[in-house]
């Protein structure tokens, strides 16, 4: 897997499983609080979207992943 594809599955697993912790009908309810961990990761993705800078492909290159196009 590229750097990029990494990206978006970890960014899709942070969303979805902060949403089943700060969901009021979700049997996994903690907090609401955890929909700002949602709202941190939409943001990045975001910004990401226009400037071409994420931390997390920075990270994971410097780890080894391959760069994506």
């Amino acid at each position: 897997m590229t750097s990029w594809q990494i990206t978006r599955v970890f960014a899709g697993t942070f969303i979805v499983g902060s949403l089943l912790l700060g969901v009021a009908g979700s049997p996994l309810f903690v907090s609401h609080y955890w929909l700002l961990l949602t709202a941190f990761v939409g943001l990045n993705l975001f910004q990401s979207g226009f400037t071409r800078w994420c931390p997390l492909e920075i990270l994971l290159h410097r780890l080894g992943a391959r760069r994506g196009a």
